[in-house]
């Protein structure tokens, strides 16, 4: 069936591994070396819920003072194919981190560079 589905340069990047860790998720993208640590703070400051973000107009609601500078990500799970969802040690836990949004969000040198271009 030519034609079905989205093209594969469409599909959203999938990690190779993901660690947990006391500061943050490490996820590397591949088995080359593209890796991030995503900081366990900016990470849970940024969740897109709607107890975090309001619905309609994507306005911050999380103060992020409320939020520890020691938070760290208690558990990780998969969401089906496209995200992960994080138990925070502030008890936060309803927050869908997508892969697409991961990988945009990624620092590394690599995407540096291809975002520059």
């Amino acid at each position: 069936m030519s034609g079905v589905g989205p093209p594969v340069s469409a599909l959203p990047p999938v990690p190779y591994a993901i660690s947990r860790r006391p500061d943050g998720l490490l996820i590397e993208w591949d088995a080359a070396g593209h890796e991030w640590l995503y900081p366990a703070r900016a990470l849970r400051l940024a969740c897109r819920c709607a107890i975090c973000t309001e619905e309609m107009t994507g306005r911050p609601l999380l103060d992020p003072a409320t939020v520890p500078d020691d938070v760290s990500p208690v558990s990780v799970a998969l969401v089906g194919a496209y995200g992960l969802r994080v138990v925070w040690s502030d008890g936060h836990d309803t927050g869908i981190y997508s892969f697409a949004a991961l990988h945009a969000g990624c620092g590394c040198e690599r995407c540096r560079r291809s975002g520059a271009e």
